[in-house]
């Protein structure tokens, strides 16, 4: 029996509805937009863009012509005013960053804050990103995860902000310029220690790069020590301290409000991880006031 032959999807030709589309765009290789991305901006009245020399050459690589409108920190007033002006008036606009998902480490949240105040419809055109392309090859849990951004450019400011994340149960990701990993990752080791890390560099690009190591050893890497583009590093999280005395205490005086000392002990020692026998003489003497 022959095999049915199932036709590419056609180019969504339904009426582009009025609102404001967050789209995500390649992170480095050309082919991996999504075909609805290439919907949109192709009905798109207004395309804002991080850097439009950027935005023109993906929109060039599809044959695609559109008014571009800078949207970056430095343009944020200018062109969301403009963005809300063609809103007002029924248009269609598309906000792309320089690469990936907007709004990750990117402009536009106040813009999206607005539309969404102004009444308009925000949707979002999901793709790549390189937070989760990093976060799905590192090899490290992904059950829980913290996007932590662009660490602080100066050492004594960035060991400040990483003793802040110190405590996170989670994995951590950043993002990085390659002039400065190297640095950063010396005191991500003095900071949190010896865990265990990624660093992925042009990804989904000819050299992409994945290397995996303590964060001592990456950091001690040459090939990190200037880099060229953008790099996500991810962290593993740390090994959680033992309970101590003080917190075993507290959580059998709570369970003893509820439970039978036996009871309280099954409880608090599959918390806590610690021996059901000696919480059961522990919740006797607190029970009794000892």
């Amino acid at each position: 029996m022959a095999r049915q032959q199932i036709p590419p999807p056609a180019l969504d030709e339904a009426p582009l509805a009025p609102g404001l589309y967050v789209v995500a765009t390649p992170i480095g290789n050309l082919r991996d937009i999504t075909l609805r991305a290439l919907d949109i901006l192709a009905a798109a009245d207004l395309v804002l863009a991080e850097d439009t020399r950027v935005a023109a050459k993906l929109l060039n690589a599809y044959d695609l012509h559109k008014k571009l409108e800078r949207y970056d920190e430095h343009a944020a007033e200018r062109g969301g005013r403009r963005a809300l002006e063609a809103l007002a008036e029924g248009q269609r606009v598309a906000l792309v960053s320089d690469a990936g998902t907007p709004l990750v480490s990117d402009p536009g949240f106040r813009l999206v804050k607005e539309a969404a105040a102004a009444g308009h419809k925000v949707f979002p055109i999901p793709g790549p990103s390189a937070l989760l392309a990093g976060l799905s090859v590192s090899g490290l849990p992904t059950d829980r995860f913290l996007f932590a951004g662009f660490p602080p450019p100066k050492s004594a400011a960035r060991r400040t902000f990483l003793e802040e994340l110190a405590g996170v149960r989670a994995t951590l990701v950043f993002f990085e310029g390659g002039s400065r990993v190297a640095d950063s990752l010396a005191d991500m080791a003095a900071v949190l220690g010896e865990r265990e890390a990624v660093v992925c560099r042009e990804l989904t690009k000819l050299y992409e790069t994945v290397v995996r190591g303590s964060l001592s050893e990456l950091a001690a890497d040459p090939q990190f020590e200037a880099p060229k583009g953008e790099i996500v590093i991810l962290v593993g999280p740390g090994r959680e301290a033992a309970a101590t005395q003080a917190d075993a205490d507290q959580a059998l005086a709570d369970a003893l409000t509820r439970l039978k000392p036996a009871d309280a002990a099954a409880e608090v020692a599959k918390q806590l991880g610690l021996n059901r026998r000696d919480l059961y003489k522990r919740a006797m003497d607190l029970k009794a006031g000892r």
